[in-house]
This record gives structure tokens, sequence and C-alpha cells, in this order.
């Protein structure tokens, strides 16, 4: 009997074949060797299925069991064990449905309040799967067969399916399942190729042969970390699934969804479709990211990729287990091995490219309203943001700056001023981003409308299958949609925006409702019947259709149909919009997508969508953005207040506090509400607005670094606290405050009335910036002091923090002197550094035009180091002043500064600041106190 339940098996073992890092010759006739992972398992095997038949037996002689007589087989499967053979929502599953498919049916009724539970038709142990039938060493790894003797119930099933394994460095494993004998779609995406297979992989291979599996372990500590015989593997022409069991139940990733960092697995699933909706709990919203990344028992972490761009859902159970389920394409993996979960997400981004470097500006404070109604009143908002000396580098207006909602166009009476607008931010150091949506008004006269006409002639819109341009419906009415996928599209946007900037100079872009959304389901005709739009099986989407509020899944696109590229959407207009902006400003490009896919960070960044104004809201920014984090898309914030309903003072200045150490901060909200911007608020909340903003200009310099970090190597900006201290690991489902990389923990109080706020303090770190408050004691959950005025900033053990003196734009302060405040680490930590070029240049680093520094593990042994690695001539013109070193335990009776001694002062916080440094940037310092 074939077995799925590697503990609790009856019968024959399925066959297996050992693969180490060599590799493995032909699978050889007969059974292959038995995986260690079977080895000592048969006594607890016939435990189970001896218990199993004696309670069945006993139930039909006593005539207890309820209903109808089920088979020994599927009560030897326990409740989390049970993988889903009837996953159709909107299905009542009945018993007959579900033998129909040869599964087990046990009626299992979910807890009080749980939406789903306990599947109630689930895969039998012997349930037919494909069998490897063969396998043979390639060049990077092994390539096999696999055949599938008995069909499966969905359509189209492929009875043979390739396998390619490719051992592509030490801590990377890919691993792709296609169809043996026809090509199949799959993901334009440029990944990169494997030139020689890994010498020391860190993880070891098992296949099972009948019925397939893949057992992926890691070498030190033996962890399994993937193990496919749980389940069939399923391969039909529109329904592809595959199911693993999971080391821990310590998930993260699988976006774009709203809710807690850390993923419940108690039967919930995960819906991967671009879909226009208000950030709700449940829903698959803007974007499409299958990636996941586990925190092991013990501190290591993996991830896994699954190169996929179709409608997908990801099943999550307390075995715990996972399921991915896909209508498309090809099973395409790639696992990622660490350890640390830093590495991992490293390792990510090498297959998905690293993020871009943002413009300096980018980092600073943004402003926008959809509502301002007139390019005066928009200007109105800029002039009292300066006259107040709040900080603000760039003015934002919605689609209310259209003609008629339509791209490319300026409404003539109301925004008339706009050029004149521009020409003042410009003159006050200041920038302008404007939005644009993918769908293009098909309903003007023609020759009166560029956009539609030059696009029509040259056939560069979505496609019905019939060959005309798809109508949907968005903002201005009837329109089209580009084709973003087609090269030419590109060259056309590109064009269009050129016109446009000729008259309006932008500096940045904001491409909104790219899922892309559509006010109707599919088009003004609706979606022809098929098995695109209709097909066999439909995850788990809002609207229970394909085609709910966007395009029909059968419109032709040049690079394929809609049903194989909708997640890509997004993707493909942050490429041809970051392009056309490069080419037209020639400086770093600042593009902010509502729709993304992985890879998109070297494109974009992203905000997390139309959120309320509400205290939930805020805290659910959290949780977004270290998502984000770990999906490459580094640039990411929340609309600061809420875009949608009232904000209140509290609220707001709450807000304010936390979304100043967003990446991205931009203060946004809708029509029709009361404005929400600093300067609308009474002196006391307007006041702590503005210091947190001077607060995050005076502390640009870390950010950019980290920025330059993700775009030289993929690290992170914004890291969740059980990602950076995995041991001992703070709660692994902390996701109320976060950290700049290693130099600032951020505890924001998230909800209304308190005047505290009790967050996660790692062993060694020092008082709070800015409040000369005591030590706190060791890493800990730590409550701490939070009046509305204030804001907890700490940085971490090892830390060092380059301030300067703040303005209300980002260029004058390039001018301005550092200070660095340092925490001492009384262990090892990595060097701290900073990164400093012009803020707008494309390639400074690879031109060499920047400077680096490197310090040293800031601890009393060995003493405080500064190297340069590398200095332009600007470094030389900024000075250091005096640092501010936290964490000296003892107070010094002498310091020195390569040498000589400078004065110094000791407070008792155990804070040691040393005067007249007199060193530019662009030299190195020893400092030691004795």
């Amino acid at each position: 009997m074939k077995s799925y339940q590697k503990l609790r098996t009856a019968g024959p073992q399925p066959a297996t074949c050992r693969v180490e890092e060599e590799g493995a010759g032909p699978m050889p006739a007969g059974r292959g060797k038995l995986a260690p992972w079977w080895v000592g398992s048969g006594l607890l095997v016939a435990a189970v299925l001896l218990s199993a038949i004696t309670v069945w037996v006993l139930r039909q002689v006593s005539g207890d069991w309820p209903g109808p007589t089920l088979p020994p087989k599927c009560l030897l499967v326990p409740e989390s064990h049970r993988f889903d053979c009837y996953p159709e929502r909107h299905v009542v599953v009945t018993q007959e449905l579900c033998e129909s498919r040869g599964c087990c049916f046990i009626e299992t009724p979910p807890p009080a309040g749980a939406k789903r539970g306990v599947p109630w038709c689930f895969y039998p142990p012997d349930f037919p799967s494909y069998t490897l039938e063969s396998l043979n060493q390639t060049a990077l790894g092994m390539v096999g067969l696999l055949v599938r003797r008995e069909k499966a119930y969905y359509p189209r099933d492929i009875e043979r399916l390739r396998l390619d394994v490719e051992f592509e460095t030490d801590t990377r494993l890919h691993i792709k399942i296609t169809d043996a004998a026809n090509p199949r779609y799959e993901v334009p995406l440029e990944v990169p190729r494997a030139m020689k297979r890994a010498e020391n992989p860190i993880y070891s291979l098992d296949f099972s042969r009948d019925p397939f599996g893949v057992l992926l372990r890691r070498r030190a500590t033996g962890t399994v970390l993937l193990n496919t015989t749980v389940a069939p593997l399923i391969f039909a022409d529109q329904f592809l699934q595959i199911a693993t069991l999971l080391p821990s139940r310590f998930l993260y990733g699988l976006g774009e969804h709203r809710g807690p960092l850390l993923h419940s697995l108690d039967w919930s699933t995960l819906t991967l479709w671009a879909r226009d909706v208000s950030p709700t709990e449940s829903f698959n919203l803007y974007g499409a990211h299958p990636f996941y990344l586990l925190m092991e028992e013990g501190g290591d972490a993996h991830g896994v990729f699954l190169l996929n761009s179709n409608a997908m859902e990801v099943a999550l159970q307390p075995a715990p287990a996972l399921t991915w389920r896909t209508i498309g394409g090809v099973l395409d993996f790639y696992i990622f091995l660490g350890p640390d979960p830093n590495m991992v997400i490293q390792q990510y981004q090498q297959v998905i490219g690293f993020p871009a470097m943002p413009p300096l500006w980018a980092l600073g404070f943004h402003l926008c309203r959809w509502g301002y109604g007139s390019s005066n009143v928009t200007w109105q908002t800029a002039r009292a943001m300066r006259n107040y000396q709040i900080p603000q580098d760039a003015q934002w207006n919605d689609i209310d700056y259209m003609d008629g909602y339509r791209d490319f166009t300026i409404d003539p009476q109301k925004f008339a001023s706009l050029p004149s607008l521009v020409e003042d931010l410009h003159k006050h150091g200041q920038r302008y981003v404007m939005i644009l949506d993918p769908g293009i008004s098909s309903t003007n006269p023609h020759g009166s409308y560029w956009p539609f006409d030059e696009g029509l002639r040259r056939g560069l819109f979505l496609n019905t299958t019939q060959g005309q341009p798809l109508i949907g419906q968005v903002w201005p009415g009837f329109t089209a949609f580009a084709d973003f996928s087609n090269p030419d599209t590109q060259q056309w946007w590109l064009e269009n925006l050129q016109r446009f900037h000729a008259h309006v100079p932008f500096d940045g872009l904001w491409i909104d409702m790219n899922e892309p959304s559509n006010f109707m389901d599919g088009s003004e005709d609706g979606c022809p019947p098929g098995e695109l739009d209709s097909p066999p099986y439909t995850p788990a989407v809002l609207g229970d259709s394909l085609s709910a509020k966007t395009v029909c899944a059968s419109a032709k696109q040049k690079a394929s149909v809609h049903y194989n590229l909708h997640n890509l959407y997004g993707l493909m207009e942050a490429k041809a919009t970051a392009s056309a902006l490069i080419q037209i400003r020639g400086k770093r490009p600042l593009v902010i997508s509502r729709s993304t896919f992985p890879s998109q960070g070297q494109y974009s960044g992203h905000w997390l969508g139309d959120n309320r104004s509400q205290w939930k809201d805020m805290y659910y920014s959290i949780p977004g953005l270290l998502s984000f984090s770990l999906f490459g898309i580094p640039l990411v914030g929340a609309d600061i207040c809420g875009f949608s309903g009232s904000t209140s003072e509290e609220l707001c200045t709450r807000w304010m506090q936390l979304g100043a150490f967003y990446p991205f901060a931009r203060n946004h909200n809708t029509q029709n509400e009361k404005a929400q911007d600093p300067t609308v608020f009474p002196p006391p909340p307007r006041t702590a607005m503005k210091d947190v903003l001077l607060t995050r200009y005076s502390l640009l310099p870390p950010p950019h670094t980290l920025f330059h970090r993700a775009h030289l190597q993929g690290d992170t900006v914004a890291r969740p606290p059980p990602l950076e201290f995995p041991r001992p690991p703070p709660p692994l489902g902390l996701d109320r405050q976060f950290l700049w990389g290693r130099s600032l923990l951020v505890p924001p109080p998230l909800e209304p009335g308190v005047d505290s706020v009790t967050g996660y303090v790692p062993r060694g770190v020092p008082p709070p910036l800015y409040t000369g408050s005591s030590v706190p004691p060791p890493g800990e959950m730590l409550k701490m002091s939070a009046p509305l005025e204030h804001l907890n900033l700490h940085p971490p053990p090892g830390a060092i923090l380059p301030t300067q003196k703040p303005e209300t734009t980002t260029p004058p302060p390039r001018r301005n002197p550092l200070r660095l405040i340092v925490a001492l680490s009384q262990s090892g930590t990595p060097p701290p550094d900073l990164f400093w070029d012009d803020g707008e240049s494309l390639g400074t680093f690879e031109r060499g035009s920047y400077s680096y520094l490197v310090s040293c593990y800031f601890s009393l042994h060995p003493p405080p180091t500064s190297t340069v690695l590398h200095a332009s001539a600007e470094a030389t013109e900024v000075t250091i002043p005096p640092p501010s070193i936290f964490g000296v335990r003892e107070p010094p009776s002498k310091v020195l500064l390569n040498g000589p001694p400078p004065p110094f002062s000791y407070l008792g916080n155990q804070v040691l600041t040393v005067s007249d440094l007199g060193l530019s940037l662009s030299q190195g310092f020893t400092l030691q106190w004795l």
C-alpha cells in the first residue's frame, strides 16, 4: 500500500533513493535504499495501525460507529494531517462527492467561531500519485521522469513530468517540475543561471520513488525542511498541487494580505491574485508574493519561493504543513538555506534581483490628498508647511489634477497653475509627484486624445478573444488597458510621459489601479465562456471569479494571456515607468506602485493601499511594511493617519510619530474628509508632528546607508525583531515594533489613551535617544513612558547613528556636520557603516562617486575605530562633531583620539561625550578611554 504518512503508515514503505551533494546515478530497477528517516519507525507504524484496526473492529461489532462504514486507512490519518481533497469553496461536500474522488470522508465540525476547520474530505494514505521512474546526473544536479498511472480528478492530467534539480549554490537549491512532453507557460522573470554545481551544500536531499516525494534536510541539525510525501502531487493542466510538512509553526511572508506578521496555521488559506480592495483581513490584496520564510526551532531559518504567476492559494494547517495550489504554469521552486533569517532574504533577492537605490529625497516626508480640488489649494498647503518650518520633500497630487480623470491631462480650470506650483517647489528644493492609472480613456472623439489614439493605432492595449481592445470602466469612464508586456507599449508610455513632462516637470510617479482594477467584472461585454475565465478550479479569490473587478482572464496580451500575466501587471508597468523616468530626468527614479510581484523592488516602492483612519489600521501597517521587507521591496509605507474616514488629533499624532520611521513616509487622505496634514492641527499636536519629522531628518544617514546595502546585497531596511535577534529570540509573533536595520529600535504606542508602551528591548540596549532617561534592564518586554509628545527610539547594542542638524528638505543637510551616537556592544555585532553620496545620481557606487566608512565593534576591546574604505571629494567638506557614546559603565579618567587626549564629559546614565574631534568624513580615527 502506498503511504503519505511518515510515521503513521501500514504495509510496505515507499521506495526511496538517497541523494547527497554528489548527486545520484540512474534509478535502479528495483526498490531504492530505505532512507534513514524511515528507519526505526516500524514499531510505531505497527502500533498505530493495530490501534486503528482495533477501534474499527470494535465499533463495527458494537454498532456505535455513526454513519457509513469507514475503512481503517482513513482512521490512520490524524486530524492535523488531513490534506484537503475537495478544496472547492461554496460546495457542500458530501460523502458521495468525496468518495467519487477516491478520498476519505469524516464530518468534523469546525471550532466555534472558526471559518474553516479540519477538512471533511481528505486523501487516504494510498491515494495514487506519481512514481519516480528514472533519475540521472547532470552537470548541475539531476533530471528525472515522473509518471502517473492512475488519473486524478481534474481534467487533462499530465501523465509524464520532468523533474529538474540544480544544486545552484551551497545555500540555494532549485527544483522544477513541468510537463515532460509539451512546453508550458513560465514566468518571464530574469533569474540567475548557475554555472557550476555547489561544492559544499549545507543541505541533503532524498527522494521517495513510489509515491514520488522530496525530503530536504539541513545538514548541521538534521532538521527536515521539506517533506512532500505527506500528500499526493497533482499536476493537471489547470490544477497543480504539492504539499509539505513544515519543521515549525513560525511562518512569515506569502503576501499580499492584511494580518499579523506571523501566520496562523490553524486551517487558514492565503490567496495570491492581485485585487483592488481596501485592506481587509482574509482578502487577497493588491500584490502576489509566493515566498515564505520559516524560523526553525533553535534559531535557523530557511525560505521557499514558488516562481509562478498564476492564481494561487496556500493552505496552512496545524501539522504543521503547507499546500501550494496554482492553476497554471509550472512548479518552479527555489529553496534558500540561510541559515540566518537575514541571509535567507539576501539569498532570495539574489534570485529576484536587488532593489534600486532610491533618491535621498524619497526618504524625506511626502504629503498628498485626494481632494485638494485645485493647484492653488495644493500650493497653499505646501506654503503652510514652509511657514511652520515643518520638513517636507515632496508634494503629491491624486487624480483630481486630471481633466476628466484622463492620464496625461490637467484640469484647465482648477489646476491651471500646476506648472507654476511645480516651479515653486523646485525653487525651494522640493519635488513633485503625480498619480497615473493604466486605464486609458476610450470615449474621446478621434484625434482629441493622443494617448488612446496612438495606442490604438499601434495595437498596444489588452484585447478580447476576438482581437478587439478590451473595454472596461475606471475613473474616466470606459477605458482600454495598456499592455505593458509589449515592448512597444513601453516606448508609447515614455512618449506620453515626455510630452507631459515638458509641460509639468514632475520628479516621481505614483502608479495606482494596476492590478489592473476595473469597476466592471471583466469588460463591458462580460467575459466569454471557456476554461480561462471559468477554470475547473478557482482559488479562494475575493468575488469568487478571476474577473471580479478586473479584466477577463482570457484577454490577450503580447507575452501570453491575462490568465498567466495578471499578477505581473503592476511589475511590468513599474518597469516601464522607472525606465521612462531615468530617460526623462537622468537621475534615480522614484516610482510608488500599488500592485507588486517578486523583483519589483528593482523598479518601485509600494504603499499599503487605501487604509482607514483607525487604530487597528495603524497597527497593521507594521506587519505590512515588515512583510514587504521580506519580499525585497524595502521602500514601503502606509498612508499616515489613514486614507479613508476622519482621523482624530490623538490618532494622527501617534501615526505621524510611527510613520516618521516608515521607510517611505507619506501622509495621504481621501476627498470629502477633513484635512490631516500637520498644519491643520492645534499647536501641541502640530509641534509633536514637527519634532518627530525633524528627528527623522536628523537621522537620514542611517536609512540612506541601509538602502545602499539593500541595493548592493539585499539587506533589509525595516526589520522585525524576531528575525534580527534569533538567539535568544523575542516572541516570534512580535510585530508591534520594528528596527531600522540594526541602527534604531522603534516601539510605538498603538492604542488610544495610553501614556506608556510595552516593547521588547534586547539585552544591552542603551537608554532612549533624546530623553536622558536611565539605562533599561536586560533584554525583556519593558514598559516605557510614552506621553503623546514623545516617541521612544533605542539604538541596539553595537549601533552607530550618524546624525545631522535637520532642515526642512533633504539637500541642505548634506552640507551639515555629522554627529555620532554610539551604542556600545559587549559582544560581537556586525560592524556599523556609513554610505555617503550626492543622493540622486545614477550609479554612484559603480562609478566610485561615494564615501564609505566602516567602524569596528564598539566595545572596549578593541577600541572604537572608524576606517575609511573609500572617499570622495565631497567627504572632505563634512566634519564630524563630538560623538556621544552610550553604555560606558564606568567614568573614564582619560580619552585618547588618534593619540592626543580631547576634552570629554560623562553623565550618570552612562553616556560619554567627546569634544572637538576636528575630523572630516574622509578621515579615519581610533578612540579610546581609560
